[in-house]
């Protein structure tokens, strides 16, 4: 949440700065700003609302070459120009992410007329009380962890001082080269359009760049040696080309990201084993998530339950962090994150690994700090994903479970290696569904004026539903819910009127009959019944539309079923007008409680 962009250099700053926060644009926010200085001194500008007030708002070819540029997200204090960053106090000017827990007793410390309701601005007048003491901002980065107690990436310029300075705990932040000059991002996305090269600060260093020269020091103020690292991937893979919205690229981008996942890990038996290996020690597993990471742990419980016969706890990351757990002798807690940084979620892996309890993290994001500090990680391949709403990588989430699934199953002798060859044909299985995708179209015809919109399954349809349901909401702002079919008549039910949607999910032969029957009470109270079924049903009062996804193996059937509802809720959320990459009160990346 929220975007961090700095550049100092040989060309003017503001184009990169603002071509940076665009890059940015799908971590959510409610306000832009930059801060960039001229012969005349430090300009301030900053608007509330959408990257294009702010870039309306600037001469873009002003003479200036170095600057930050920040995105909003509120946290404390209402989306408006005043709470907007940079904030100013004396000559230190800062943007930041994250928050500040300790804000409130700061300000009572600092003599300042604070100006704004914000913890940002509190960070500000404490930089500038210890620059002011100082006159040396190696020493008082060096200090300013003894003071704060909270989460923060700084962008940091001094009024007099050719130099931007950069500083990072528990909030990601980056440091771009290029030969133009260097940068600071709170993403990769922000810089590649002018350099793949960048340094990755971690928890408590900081960074003095100039437009020749990056320094980075520990958290004693000690210059430190670092890797310079590569993105792997292109901008262009961040790019729209030609589709409409980031979403419905993304889904349509899912072939492909699914097996470059599944091929880092399936070449034949042997090659699984070995990414694999150490997990069949386990006697219980603890998979953690937020949002969608905790929909996909959702069908991972049911998948490594069934096929490997192991307990598995499935918990919300925000929840399980604030509760006791009793841990068995050998325990195994999978963290789920696309970016690596969720808060609650790399807070759970610290206590985890406190208690000394072994972690397994799955994300997307190379050198995140789930993926360091974790004891073993399976990367996804999903590649960058823009959209608020994720599709490609809950679904390359969902097969790296479906892996584990699968090889602690033939490991235990539950699962013979044939299966391995129904992973192999994911591309042409989901190529196939997005080959039906007008099917999707109408069916979102039919619902998107809908008020309420119910996903009624059991079991693994059940997680599916959950999911389906996050999408649709999420994106198209229709109030819609997901029940566990059962549970229908012990008072949901009663929420069924007239015309009313409702879409259930019937993929799990054990469970068909009885989720039909279910199917059979809301047709029975009016319900405009959609079924998304691997097999087609006779009785055709039972459904005013059908959809059907092919029969496969369960360990890659959820795929195909996830793919038809990320359709229905993008076409949803297309015909009601809405903003469908960036949804309102929504980040991509949550780095903050």
């Amino acid at each position: 949440m929220c975007g961090i962009v700095g550049y100092i250099g040989k060309d003017k700053c503001l184009p990169k700065i603002i071509s940076g926060l665009e890059s940015l644009e799908y971590r959510g926010y409610d306000s832009a700003g930059v801060a960039y200085v001229t012969k005349k001194g430090i300009v301030i500008k900053k608007e509330q609302g959408r990257i294009a007030n702010l870039k309306n708002s600037l001469n873009m070819d002003e003479e200036g070459y170095m600057g930050i540029g920040h995105t909003r997200w509120a946290t404390h204090g209402k989306p408006c120009q005043i709470n907007s960053h940079p904030h100013q106090c004396g000559k230190i000017t800062i943007v930041h992410n994250g928050i500040i827990e300790n804000y409130d007793e700061l300000k009572k410390q600092l003599a300042y007329d604070f100006k704004s309701e914000t913890d940002s601005e509190v960070v500000a007048a404490l930089i500038d009380k210890l620059y002011s003491e100082e006159k040396d901002m190696i020493k008082v980065l060096t200090k300013l962890k003894n003071y704060l107690i909270g989460s923060y990436a700084l962008g940091i310029i001094v009024e007099g001082d050719e130099k931007i300075y950069a500083i990072r705990k528990d909030s990601p932040l980056i440091i771009g080269v290029s030969e133009n000059g260097n940068f600071i991002a709170s993403d990769v996305p922000a810089i590649l359009e002018y350099t793949k090269m960048y340094y990755l600060l971690l928890n408590d260093e900081f960074a003095v760049i100039t437009k020749d020269n990056v320094d980075i020091y520990d958290q004693n103020g000690q210059l430190c040696t670092k890797s310079l690292m590569t993105f792997e991937g292109n901008r262009e893979a961040a790019m729209k080309n030609g589709y409409e919205h980031y979403m419905i690229k993304e889904i349509f981008e899912q072939p492909k990201v699914v097996m470059d996942t599944i091929k880092e890990y399936i070449v034949d038996y042997e090659h699984l084993k070995k990414r694999m290996n150490g997990l069949e020690k386990y006697n219980a597993i603890d998979i953690i998530g937020c949002g969608s990471a905790y929909h996909v742990g959702l069908v991972g419980k049911s998948l490594i339950s069934k096929y490997a016969k192991i307990p598995v706890n499935v918990d919300i990351a925000s929840e399980y962090r604030y509760t006791e757990h009793i841990y068995d002798k050998n325990h195994l807690i999978i963290l789920i994150s696309q970016s690596g940084e969720t808060a609650d979620t790399l807070a759970v892996l610290r206590k985890a690994k406190a208690e000394g309890i072994d972690t397994l993290a799955i994300v997307n994001v190379v050198g995140s700090s789930i993926a360091r500090e974790a004891d073993k990680v399976l990367y996804i391949k999903a590649g960058p994903e823009i959209a608020v709403a994720t599709t490609k990588a809950y679904m390359c989430q969902l097969m790296i479970l479906s892996l584990i699934a699968l090889y602690l199953g033939i490991n235990k002798g539950l699962l013979d290696e044939k299966v391995l060859c129904e992973f192999t044909k994911m591309d042409e299985l989901l190529k196939d569904v997005l080959d039906n995708k007008d099917e999707l179209a109408e069916v979102a015809k039919t619902i998107y004026k809908n008020n309420d919109i119910f996903f009624i399954g059991r079991k693994v349809d059940y997680a599916l539903c959950m999911e389906a349901s996050l999408k649709l909401k999420e994106v198209s702002y229709l109030h819609s819910e997901a029940y566990a079919a059962g549970e229908l008549k012990h008072g949901t039910i009663s929420l069924i009127e007239e015309k009313t949607p409702v879409i259930s999910i019937i993929t799990d032969d054990d469970i068909r009959l009885k989720t039909l029957s279910n199917v059979k009470e809301v047709c029975a109270r009016g319900a405009l019944s959609i079924i998304i079924s691997n097999e087609k049903i006779t009785d055709k009062q039972l459904y005013d539309k059908l959809i059907l996804v092919p029969k496969v193996h369960e360990l890659i059937s959820s795929a195909l079923v996830m793919v038809k509802c990320q359709l229905i809720a993008y076409y949803v959320a297309k015909l009601r007008g809405c903003d469908i990459d960036k949804p309102r009160n929504l980040a991509k990346s949550v780095t903050v409680e």
